[in-house]
């Protein structure tokens, strides 16, 4: 019985996130609008090793159980 709890718990957080998440990447998308926004490859290679290197942490939690430390900020100063 706690197991599926726990499932419906996961499946319910899991949902809320991933949806965040996905939608906080497509904004980070529209940020591509050179009419509105100036910046260099750089940036851009800044912004996707960020992201890449979170998602592969992420998923190395997962294939671990393990718990990550700390809150990972971002900025590209």
């Amino acid at each position: 019985m706690v197991r599926e709890e726990d499932r419906a718990k996961f499946v319910r957080l899991a949902s809320t996130r991933v949806s965040k998440a996905l939608k906080d990447i497509q904004l980070i998308g529209n940020l591509a609008n050179r009419s509105n926004y100036d910046y260099t490859d750089e940036d851009i290679t800044k912004i996707f090793r960020a992201l890449n290197d979170e998602i592969s942490v992420c998923r190395k939690r997962f294939e671990l159980s393990g718990k990550r430390d700390g809150a990972t900020k971002f900025t590209l100063e």
